[in-house]
């Protein structure tokens, strides 16, 4: 059955600028040489954007993901007009200088999706992403241009098997610890390396693709369900149809991301983020979009959801399953429906379905599965598992993932060892010139000092693989990836460049990290600290003097606030949309 022919208004929609009237014949022009029918020019002009590139597995799916979202734009009586940006992914730029281009390249994302949006006045946008940086880049980009907006994720990747046991590739990356440990045979390091990701999609574990992917249907701007099919799976064309033709249907009604991503639904994001104990970096992305909408959320925000949040899902890192398993018991939903039942979750949100939460979540079992979904009353530990972090080594707050610690190892007190970026850090890590009890800083590289804010998953993994995960604390003003395993505290702000008191930090410095407080502290005093301050010789110099990361880090703000390069949506002066 052919979906309802909706009347659309084009004298109110962008596209009249390029397909309306006897001044865009020139812009007809156009169009009519890719094909375009005179009834698909008079039709609502689609954006279908994808972060599709051949640059990693989480990516390689989206371009036939595209195809199946375009035709349920057609199926609804819009025209879809697909176009790309690009894609960072996390697990290639991992552990050398190509990882500071990942932070930056979820403004770029954001920016180029806005300009491609604007250039060509389309009405909507269906947008597809598949690694850690384009889940936020594209949702910014939705939320600044406060479009009609539905988002898809690409999908996770299976997970390898070896000897009988899952492994994901945080599996490879702490196997490198363990073959420099003597531990691990070359041999055994090639077997891993050559299983380990098995077929197209995304870091199977909650790492951050999978906490954002949480994040786009907790957030109300996908379709319910759709983050949680494995990318070769050929309901994933299915979600994407759907998701097509649900952006029409916002049209129709003029829902527009705005409308949708509220304070509310930020909590509710923040929310199923702890309770899947989620990677550290949605402590950055949330307080991100937030600020295209105009919205005050910034990383302490974002902790007061964690505090008062149990942890109830049992997913890698911290935990045993990866997200297929999570699907196969109900996904996302299950997890929301156990957060509604405690009254958890703002159930009057509007989402992309044209629909509340609580009217998606009708219907949806509210019986965990306990295996993979405990039950919200007895959950794995009471608070959530991340946690945010302040005291006088990080008056602007700091992040710390504990699912899966037990709460003993959850504080930690010893003797700082300062290294100037993580290159140095990682040398010392593999060398084993670092003592049991120490507290590993790693400093310059925030979002203007690196520039980029890495993630230092390289020298966390190489820890876990020896065995000293547990035996070591680590700290950085960079980031973590969400592989990441053990008492490693990201985020610290402020970060060095900019004079924060990690930049001021000495060997032997005694460093107290308390999870359970909130406490990090370090034992100097003010005074002490102002002298240190007084003779501090300004940011370490950093080779970029020129090109895109010179620019970001001249941009770039605070962390606490998403390390976000413009003004937000309050300073706005326009609406898109109504231009």
């Amino acid at each position: 059955m052919d979906a309802p022919n909706p009347v659309f208004d084009k004298s109110k929609l962008p596209s009249r600028h390029v397909t309306e009237g006897p001044a865009r014949a020139p812009h007809r022009s156009f169009l009519y040489a890719m094909g375009m029918s005179d009834e698909e020019i008079h039709r609502p002009l689609v954006g279908v954007a994808t972060c599709w590139n051949e640059a990693a597995p989480c990516n390689i799916a989206l371009n036939r993901q595209a195809q199946a979202a375009k035709l349920g734009v057609k199926e609804a009586h819009g025209s879809p007009r697909e176009f790309t940006t690009i894609t960072v992914t996390d697990g290639i730029a991992m552990g050398h200088e190509g990882m500071r281009s990942s932070l930056a390249s979820r403004e770029a994302i954001a920016d180029t999706v806005e300009l491609t949006m604007r250039g060509h006045c389309y009405d909507a946008i269906v947008g597809l992403a598949g690694c850690d940086k384009s889940l936020p880049g594209m949702m910014m980009a939705m939320v600044r241009l406060n479009v009609p907006s539905v988002f898809v994720y690409g999908g996770s990747i299976l997970p390898g098997r070896v000897d009988g046991r899952d492994v994901t590739v945080q599996d490879v990356f702490e196997a490198v610890g363990q073959h420099q440990a003597g531990n691990m045979s070359s041999c055994e390091l090639e077997k891993l390396e050559r299983v380990a990701c098995p077929t197209a999609g995304a870091c199977g574990g909650q790492f951050t693709a999978n906490t954002m992917a949480c994040v786009s249907e907790a957030i109300g701007l996908a379709l319910p369900n759709s983050s949680g099919a494995p990318a070769v799976y050929e309901s994933r064309d299915q979600y994407c149809v759907a998701s097509g033709q649900a952006v029409m249907n916002l049209l129709a009604q003029d829902i527009r991301a705005r409308d949708i991503v509220t304070r509310k639904s930020l909590e509710n994001a923040a929310r199923v983020v702890a309770c899947t104990g989620g990677s550290t970096n949605a402590g950055l992305h949330l307080p991100a979009i937030a600020h295209e909408a105009g919205i005050d959320f910034d990383l302490f925000d974002v902790c007061e959801i964690f505090k008062s949040t149990p942890y109830f899902v049992d997913l890698k890192p911290g935990g045993q399953y990866v997200a297929k398993d999570l699907y196969e018991v109900g996904g996302v939903m299950a997890v929301m429906k156990q957060l509604l039942k405690a009254g958890l979750l703002h159930g009057d949100c509007m989402t992309a379905t044209g629909m509340t939460m609580a009217e998606n979540l009708d219907g949806v079992s509210d019986v965990a599965d306990g295996r993979v979904i405990h039950p919200v009353e007895t959950p794995l530990s009471d608070t959530g598992g991340v946690v945010g972090l302040k005291g006088n080594l990080a008056p602007e707050g700091a992040i710390v993932k504990v699912a899966g610690m037990e709460r003993q190892h959850q504080r930690f007190t010893g003797p700082a060892r300062v290294f100037d970026c993580e290159e140095d850090a990682f040398e010392a890590v593999k060398a084993r010139t670092y003592e049991e009890g120490d507290v590993i800083v790693i400093r310059n590289e925030g979002p203007k000092g690196g520039p980029g804010m890495r993630e230092m998953l390289a020298t966390t993994a190489a820890l876990s693989g020896q065995g000293m995960g547990k035996k070591v604390a680590l700290i950085t003003d960079g980031r973590f990836s969400g592989a990441t395993r053990g008492f490693c505290v990201g985020h610290v702000g402020p970060e060095a460049a900019v004079g924060g008191p990690i930049g001021l930090l000495r060997d032997g410095d005694v460093i107290t990290l308390d999870a359970v407080s909130g406490d990090i502290s370090v034992a100097v005093s003010d005074e002490e600290m102002e002298a240190r301050r007084k003779d501090w010789k300004g940011p370490r110099q950093t080779i970029y003097g020129a090109g895109a990361l010179w620019k970001y880090a001249q941009l770039v703000g605070p962390t606490v606030n998403g390390a976000v390069t413009h003004p937000g949506g309050k300073h706005e002066g326009h609406s898109y949309p109504d231009l």
